[in-house]
């Protein structure tokens, strides 16, 4: 049986730009960008843990990272304002083996 898979805004603020660059390449690879250094991401818990770890193989002391669970209802409730297109959400939540 597959993981299920729920959505993270992944928020950081990286003081170097080439660290900076590293983590953008990094989690464009995962996820859509909405702000500058905010991403959204669809996870397994596995796919996350990962991420994780190899965001921290990038940031410093100095650079912050938070990353925000998003429960279903939370997601039906977000309100994209100016850039409607920026929070589309696949609505077949079901994968079927």
């Amino acid at each position: 049986m597959a993981e299920s898979k729920n959505y993270y805004l992944i928020c950081y603020d990286i003081r170097d730009p080439k660290r900076w660059r590293r983590a953008y390449k990094l989690l464009k690879g995962y996820g859509e960008t909405i702000q500058y250094s905010i991403f959204r991401v669809r996870l397994n818990q596995r796919e996350r843990e990962q991420l994780r770890w190899k965001l921290e193989k990038i940031l410093t002391e100095e650079d912050s990272l938070l990353i925000a669970g998003l429960c279903q209802r939370c997601v039906e409730r977000i309100e994209a304002c100016n850039r409607p297109e920026s929070w589309e959400v696949e609505h077949d939540m079901h994968q079927i083996l």
